[in-house]
C-alpha cells in the first residue's frame, strides 16, 4: 500500500519542483536600475559596465583568461570578489573596456588597435597564440548587469539558439573548408587563413518602470552580433564594410588588427526583470529528451518496485509463515519404528535463507576498509541531497555564479561529523578495536585521494598557463577547511559513534563458519556485481548526458528539477536491485553480503566510467595530451564520489532489508 501511494505522488512531485526551479531570482540578488541622468544619488546607475571572463573551448580542457590572448584591455582593470566556486571553476572576470551609457547609441566605436610587427619575436608569439585560439574555437564570454552577453543564430527546424559565449575568430582549413562559424559568411574563403571578430554589434533590452511605479529601467537582455570586418583607416573605422579582417598562416607582414564595437537599446515591458533569463533557457531544447528519461527511469523504478513487492509480499511472506509454523506446531513424520521425528528439512528446502541465520551477521572481512567507504558515502550522500534540494528552490541559479561548487565544498566540510559517527558505530559492529586507525582513514583516506588527484591536474594547469589553475592561497584555503574544520568534525563524529553501543544484531552468530553450498553462475559474486549496476545506470544516463555537456561542452544547465528528481529514482534504484539481489544470494545460502550490497550499487560507478570513455570518444573534438589526461583525472574524482555514493545506498538498504527479515522469523 505504501509503494502505490508514494508512486503515485511522484509526478505531482515532478510538477511541484519543476515549477520551483523556474523561480530564479530570490531575495538577495536584486535588481540595478538604470537612467539617463541620476537626480538623486543612489537612485539608478548610467553607466553599463561590461565584464570579460576567462575564454574556453570544447576543444581543450584548458581555459585561459582574457588577458592572455592580447585583447584590449582597460585602463583602469578591476575585478569583482569571486567566490570559492568560481575560483575553483576556473572563472576569471574583470572589467573591460567596453564601456557605454543607457540608452545611448554608439556607432563603430574603436576601443584600441594592435599591430604585430613582423620579425618580433614577442609579437610573433602573441599572434600564434591568438591563431591557435582561433583554431581550437576559443570562445568569449561577456557578462552585463550579472547577464551573459548572447549571440543568438538560427538553428535547424526554425528554432534559435542563444549561445552564451561567442568566438574569437575562426579558421579556413588549407583544402578550403570552413571550421566552427566560418561558415556562416561565404566571404570567408581563403585557403589556409584565420579570420578575426575584431567588431561587435551589442543589443541591450530593457524593462521600462515609467509605467509601473518604479523609476529608471532594469536590463532584461543583451545580445551581440560578432562580425569580421578591416578597418583601412584606424582612426576613423567604418563599421559597414563588407571585407572581412583576416590572418594568413604564415606571418610574412606586419598585422594591424582595429577592434570596435557598436551598442543599441530597445524597450521591452513583456519581458520582466525575474525571466530574463528564459529566453536563453528555452533555446536549449532538452524538455522533451529530459521527460522521455523521467519517463524511462519510472518504468525501471515500476519494474523493480514490482519485483521486490513479490518478493516481500508473497515469497518472503510466505518464507516467515512457513518458518514460524514449523517452530509452533512441529512437523511430525513417523518413522518404521512407530516413534515420532520432527524434521524441518521439506518446509526448508525451497527457501534456504533462515539456513544461515548463524553466519548472516558474520563480520566481513576488511569490515574497516567499509566502514570507512560507508563513512565518506554517508558525507556525499547528505552532502548531494541538501545541494540539490537548495538548486530546486533557486538559491543556485546561474545567475548566482560559482554558487553549486561553493555549497557543496562548505557542506561537505561541515558534514564531518555523520561521516565519522557512522564509520565508528558500523566499525564497532563488526568487532573493531583499532578505533584511532578508524577515526583517521575517514578523515583522511577518501578525500586524501581525491585531493591527491585534484593537486596533479592542478600542476597540469599550472605548467599550461591556464586561468584553471587554482591559485596557491586557495589551496591553502581548501587545506585549512580540510584540516581544520572537517577533520575535528570527524573526530567528533567518531567520538559520539564509538560511545555508543555496537547495533545489536537480531539472531546469534555460530562460532564455526557454515560451509556456503557449490553456487550457480548468476549468484557467484562478479556476476552479480556487474549486473547489479545496470538498472541504476539505466535511470541517470541521459540525465548524465547533459550534465556531462554542461560541463565539458560549456552548456549552461539549469534543469535541477528534472536532476532531483532522477536523484530521487537512482536512489530507490540502488536500493531496490540491491535488495533483490541480496535476497537471492541469501536463498543460495551465501551470507556473505556486506561488501557485496557496497559493490553491487557502486558498479554503477563502473558503467559512468565506461559512458564517460565514450563521451569523449563519440561527442567530444578534445585534442593534446595535457586536455585529456585532465579530462580523465577529473573524471576519475567524479566516478570515485559516485562510487562512495551510490555503494552506500546499496549497503545500507541491505542492512536494513536483512535485519528486518531476521527479526520477523523464530530462530531457536
Amino acid at each position: 500500500m505504501k509503494t502505490r501511494t508514494n508512486f503515485g505522488l511522484l509526478p505531482l512531485c515532478a510538477l511541484s519542483v519543476l515549477y520551483s526551479c523556474s523561480a530564479f531570482y530570490l531575495p538577495g540578488l536584486a535588481p540595478v536600475s538604470f537612467c539617463k541622468e541620476v537626480k538623486e544619488e543612489g537612485e539608478c546607475q548610467t553607466q553599463i559596465q561590461l565584464f570579460v571572463n576567462r575564454l574556453d573551448s570544447v576543444e581543450s580542457v584548458l581555459p585561459y583568461e582574457y588577458d592572455v590572448f592580447d585583447f584590449c584591455q582597460d585602463a583602469k582593470e578591476s575585478r569583482p570578489s569571486e567566490n570559492l566556486g568560481q575560483v575553483l571553476f576556473g572563472e576569471r572576470i574583470e572589467s573591460s573596456p567596453y564601456k557605454f551609457n543607457f540608452d545611448e547609441k554608439v556607432e563603430c566605436k574603436k576601443v584600441c588597435t594592435k599591430v604585430y610587427k613582423k620579425g618580433n619575436k614577442e609579437d610573433g608569439e602573441k599572434l600564434d597564440f591568438l591563431k591557435r585560439g582561433m583554431q581550437l574555437n576559443y570562445q568569449h564570454h561577456w557578462i552585463v548587469d550579472n547577464m551573459p552577453v548572447t549571440w543568438c543564430y538560427d538553428v535547424e527546424q526554425g528554432q534559435k539558439y542563444c549561445n552564451p559565449g561567442f568566438p574569437i575568430g575562426c579558421y579556413v582549413t588549407p583544402e578550403g573548408n570552413g571550421k566552427d562559424a566560418c561558415v556562416i559568411n561565404a566571404d570567408f574563403n581563403k585557403k589556409n587563413s584565420f579570420y578575426m571578430f575584431n567588431h561587435v554589434d551589442i543589443k541591450i533590452t530593457y524593462h521600462s518602470g515609467g509605467d509601473e511605479g518604479w523609476k529608471g529601467a532594469r536590463l532584461v537582455a543583451a545580445t551581440m552580433e560578432p562580425r569580421s570586418i578591416k578597418h583601412e583607416d584606424e582612426n576613423k573605422p567604418a563599421c559597414g564594410g563588407t571585407v572581412p579582417m583576416d590572418v594568413f598562416s604564415t606571418f610574412d607582414s606586419d598585422v594591424k588588427i582595429t577592434y570596435t564595437y557598436s551598442v543599441s537599446f530597445e524597450e521591452n515591458n513583456a519581458i520582466k526583470w525575474a525571466s530574463r533569463w528564459d529566453y536563453i533557457l528555452v533555446s536549449m531544447p532538452h524538455t522533451n529528451i529530459q521527460w522521455f528519461s523521467i519517463m524511462n527511469s519510472l518504468v525501471i523504478v515500476l519494474f523493480l518496485s514490482g519485483m521486490v513487492a513479490m518478493i516481500m509480499l508473497r515469497t518472503l511472506h510466505k518464507d516467515i509463515a512457513r518458518y514460524n509454523q514449523v517452530d509452533q506446531d512441529l512437523i511430525k513424520v513417523p518413522t518404521p519404528s512407530g516413534k515420532v521425528q520432527i524434521n524441518y528439512e521439506d518446509a526448508q528446502e525451497e527457501s534456504g535463507w533462515k539456513q544461515v541465520h548463524g553466519d548472516v551477521f558474520r563480520p566481513p572481512r576488511k569490515g574497516m576498509l567499509l566502514s570507512v567507504f560507508l563513512g565518506q558515502g554517508t558525507q556525499i550522500f547528505i552532502m548531494t541531497f541538501i545541494t540539490l534540494f537548495l538548486a530546486c528552490l533557486g538559491f543556485l541559479s546561474p545567475a548566482n555564479r560559482g554558487a553549486l561548487m561553493t555549497c557543496a565544498v562548505v557542506l561537505w566540510v561541515l558534514l564531518g561529523t555523520p561521516a565519522g559517527y557512522v564509520s565508528a558505530r558500523l566499525y564497532k559492529t563488526f568487532g573493531g578495536e583499532k578505533w584511532k586507525t578508524n577515526v583517521l582513514l575517514t578523515a583522511l583516506l577518501c578525500p586524501g585521494i581525491i585531493f591527491a588527484d585534484f593537486f596533479l591536474m592542478n600542476l597540469i594547469l599550472w605548467v599550461e598557463g591556464s586561468s584553471a589553475a587554482i591559485p596557491f592561497g586557495t589551496l591553502v584555503a581548501i587545506l585549512a577547511l580540510w584540516f581544520g574544520i572537517s577533520v575535528p568534525l570527524t573526530f567528533l563524529g567518531a567520538y559520539f559513534g564509538f560511545k555508543k553501543p555496537a547495533i545489536e544484531q537480531p539472531v546469534r552468530t555460530n562460532q564455526i563458519p557454515r560451509q556456503i553450498p557449490e553456487q550457480s553462475f548468476f549468484t557467484k559474486p562478479i556476476p552479480g556485481i556487474v549486473m547489479g549496476g545496470i538498472l541504476p545506470f539505466g535511470c541517470i544516463f541521459i540525465q548524465l548526458f547533459f550534465i556531462l555537456n554542461s560541463i565539458w561542452s560549456h552548456q549552461m544547465y539549469y534543469m535541477f528539477g528534472f536532476l532531483f528528481l532522477v536523484f530521487i529514482i537512482l536512489l530507490i534504484t540502488c536500493s531496490e536491485a540491491t535488495v533483490l539481489l541480496c535476497y537471492f544470494h541469501l536463498c543460495a545460502e551465501d551470507y556473505h553480503w556486506w561488501w557485496r550490497s557496497f559493490l553491487t550499487s557502486g558498479f554503477t560507478a563502473v558503467y559512468l566510467f565506461i559512458y564517460a570513455i565514450h563521451y569523449f570518444f563519440s561527442k567530444l573534438q578534445i585534442v593534446g595530451a595535457a586536455s585529456t589526461i585532465l579530462y580523465f583525472g577529473y573524471t576519475t574524482i567524479m566516478v570515485l564520489i559516485f562510487f562512495l555514493f551510490t555503494g552506500t545506498i546499496g549497503f545500507f538498504s541491505s542492512f536494513w532489508f536483512v535485519n528486518k527479515i531476521y527479526s520477523v522469523v523464530k530462530v531457536d
